[in-house]
């Protein structure tokens, strides 16, 4: 089924701070490669220490192809490159607990900055 780019499609799921006391939520809908969710963890992992704690809430299942380089047209599809996540305003991607407000609002921060996606830091209601 086709869906229409010009619907503006939120989450329906996902989308409050339900474990930690600070997430890192999406603004704009995109794709999350697998790599990227890694290098935003290792940053928030860094912050958190031994204190915290994080949650990764959401997992890349669909896998995306790419052809080799100066491939022609035509020849099948190309080989399963790695994995990815569909993102749709309003998923909290990461949360913390543990630490202080002014640490954790700076580490979500700077996790978003690796990820292809605009974020903001939300926190806990």
């Amino acid at each position: 089924m086709r869906k229409n780019p010009k619907k503006v499609r939120i989450e329906t799921r996902g989308t409050t701070v339900a474990f930690g006391s600070f997430g890192l939520k999406v603004i704009a809908p995109g794709f999350i490669r697998s790599n990227q969710i890694e290098a935003a963890r290792k940053v928030v992992a860094r912050a958190t220490a031994k204190t915290g704690k994080m949650w990764i809430r959401v997992f890349p299942d669909r896998p995306f192809t790419q052809k080799a380089a100066e491939v022609g047209m035509g020849k099948g599809k190309g080989d399963v490159q790695g994995y990815e996540v569909e993102v749709l305003p309003g998923r909290v991607l990461f949360e913390i607990d543990g630490v202080e407000s002014v640490a954790a609002e700076l580490a979500l921060r700077k996790a978003g900055s690796k990820l292809p996606v605009k974020t903001k830091v939300v926190a806990r209601v």
